[in-house]
């Protein structure tokens, strides 16, 4: 049996605790923005209190060669072009699990936010433009575009909440679109003369990783030798290699770990156990590796290098650029700043929110914004953060004088960006409460995790049978976790009123061998009509649920313990129990307690807070629908 967890966060697997990817990633790259931040002002401390030491640092030579062959660049090159490979590949997987796993599985959802990132792109470009007309300084145009994903998840986190969960993904999947393209931009407008021979090699390479892929292959060090010459190939072409990570992560598959998986990684543990041979140990490592995709062990791995590291390293090898009064007076008078700033400032919500709406439009509601209107400015504000790429691009398109003013429009707008999505959501708070939620919440019909549809007729439900909000729980009577989540379900109940509970089955006899017994028991009872209170007295003995057990409990409770005991015996609560395990699988449940409120899948904690404001924002969501229903009536 799993640990206790201090937090109501543990889920009961097969021996396994899980999280939740997207979760994860949101963590670890809204703690990183502080870090990121951090490095941005220590570069800018470097280089005005010894701008000579700092160029000269980044600017040295360091070579890796085998025999005659190898690979020459500066400090600053081996950051820009090789360790922000692997930030683009984190992106590319982030990109990838929630195109396989998440908001973006159903994908009519990925046109509105792949035409917002499109437009949130093009519109910042027309504004550098035109403000650059006429001047040569136009060609610095890529560097006006690219949102920067761990600064504008970490502004959002930094507004805590004034703004709905769904922005989130929202903005996420702007900016793997900004990303996505800028690298196309970068490989074919800011790339130096081209290489055709070896550009011809990366292709043929990449070719081959695709045939590794085919053949189902899962060894990492192929993949990683592959791509590391994809990427040698590529710098030698003349195209920037950071492409190849995306790629990379845009080929890596997401799916949920299943239950059959699970419980074969748990079997071959009890083997270990019994027999602890390197043989089997080895055989322990594959099942648990092959029990979760590799893109979720990829992420895992590389988050918190990425995030922690390689992006500030980036940040601190470019971000630093000689300030003074008359830099920063010449700096606003050039057009390159001023291109910029309002390329991020003014273009990229106008090209967002305007993208967004004209998509709702044209397709007559059909396709809108998964978050309010409120929402979705506010998010087109903050996509106006421009830093990692637009520093990359900077340093691709400027050099000299030009490269400091472009920086210090970026940096600009970085601040820029977060005092107008502040202005945004200050306006969107003072509203009255229904237009506020209507602001933030919008009327799109959210995603819906939870493949089996209540039936009151056949679930067990406790609460009014036509509430606003359904909280669904698959559980297991003797999972510690389940136990502890208990009486946070009667506080929610009881603090709302109006709002039903179901309960389905989820019993996982690889770790818990009394489970499923106990489940067929708690069906015995339903027979007699006392489902509920046998629920309830197996959660109050999770350490006692023996077939001679569950007898006292039915005496207790005043059943017919013959008949309770026939039906044990017979195993007849069995079929209904299968059926909650099927319908588990459907929706991708291999842990417990997994929730699901009004279909929508509870990520998180499930304290009271946080399953209480799940509550909350589902409740909200269904006032505003029933009204848009009234309205069409």
């Amino acid at each position: 049996m799993p640990p206790m967890s201090s937090g109501f966060d543990g889920q009961t697997t097969s021996g396994e605790e899980l999280r939740t990817p997207l979760r994860d990633f949101l963590r670890t790259e809204t703690g990183s923005a502080s870090v990121l931040l951090v490095a941005a002002l220590a570069a800018l401390a470097w280089v005005n209190i010894g701008p000579g030491t700092y160029e000269e640092f980044w600017g040295t030579h360091f070579s890796v060669r085998i025999g005659s062959a190898g690979v020459s660049l500066d400090l600053r090159e081996w950051v820009n072009s090789g360790l922000m490979a692997f930030f683009f590949f984190v992106v590319g997987l982030e990109a990838r699990r929630e195109f396989d796993m998440g908001e973006l599985r159903e994908r009519r959802r990925v046109t509105l936010p792949l035409v917002a990132g499109l437009s949130g792109m093009v519109v910042p470009v027309a504004v550098y433009l035109a403000i650059n007309a006429g001047h040569s300084t136009a060609h610095g145009w890529g560097a006006a575009m690219s949102t920067d994903t761990a600064f504008a998840l970490g502004m959002l986190a930094l507004l805590g909440n004034r703004l709905p969960g769904g922005l989130r993904i929202f903005i996420l999947t702007v900016a793997v679109v900004d990303d996505f393209v800028a690298l196309i931009i970068i490989a074919v407008a800011y790339s130096g003369d081209i290489d055709v021979p070896a550009l011809l090699v990366a292709l043929g390479l990449f070719g081959l990783i695709l045939l590794v892929r085919a053949t189902g292959t899962r060894r990492g060090w192929v993949y990683v030798l592959l791509a590391g010459a994809v990427w040698v190939a590529l710098l030698e072409s003349g195209v920037d290699p950071v492409v190849i990570g995306l790629a990379m992560g845009l080929l890596t598959f997401a799916y949920p770990a299943s239950r059959t998986a699970l419980e074969r990684a748990s079997g071959l543990f009890r083997l270990f156990r019994e027999q602890p041979t390197p043989e089997l140990e080895r055989s322990v490592r594959r099942g648990l590796a092959s029990a979760l995709s590799p893109n979720e062990r990829l992420q895992r791995l590389y988050h918190p290098w990425t995030s922690y590291v390689i992006v500030p390293l980036f940040a601190l090898a470019n971000a630093g650029i000689e300030l003074s009064g008359g830099e920063l007076a010449r700096a606003f008078a050039s057009p390159i700043t001023l291109g910029i700033l309002c390329g991020y400032v003014l273009g990229k919500p106008l090209g967002i929110v305007g993208a967004a709406w004209l998509t709702t439009r044209l397709s007559r509601g059909r396709l809108r914004p998964s978050v309010g209107w409120g929402a979705t400015t506010a998010g087109g504000t903050i996509a106006g953060v421009g830093f990692t790429v637009a520093l990359l691009i900077a340093t691709l398109a400027f050099d000299g004088g030009q490269l400091a003013e472009a920086k210090i429009g970026i940096l600009s707008a970085v601040v820029g960006a977060f005092l107008m999505t502040w202005l945004v959501s200050w306006v969107i708070g003072i509203l009255p409460r229904p237009t506020r939620m209507r602001a933030l919440l919008g009327t799109a019909e959210g995603i819906v995790d939870l493949a089996v549809p209540v039936d009151p007729d056949r679930d067990h439900v406790r609460g009014p049978r036509h509430a606003p909000v359904t909280v669904v729980e698959y559980g297991d009577f003797e999972c510690p976790y389940c136990g502890q989540a208990e009486p946070v379900v009667r506080e929610l109940l009881a603090g709302f009123g109006d709002i039903r509970y179901v309960w389905r089955h989820l019993p996982l006899h690889d770790v818990h061998p009394h489970a499923q017994l106990a489940a067929e028991a708690a069906e015995a009872a339903g027979e007699q009509g006392a489902y509920w209170e046998m629920h309830d007295l197996l959660f109050t003995h999770q350490d006692a649920l023996r077939a001679t057990d569950l007898l006292r409990y039915a005496g207790e409770l005043g059943l017919d313990t013959d008949r309770f005991h026939k039906h044990l015996r017979a195993h007849s609560g069995g079929g209904r129990v299968a059926e909650d395990l099927e319908s588990a699988d459907l929706s991708s449940v291999s842990g417990t307690p997994t929730f699901f409120v009004n279909g929508r899948r509870h990520h998180g904690a499930y304290d009271i807070e946080g399953l209480s404001a799940s509550v909350r924002a589902a409740k909200e969501r269904a006032v505003l629908a029933g009204r848009r229903g009234l309205r069409r009536q």
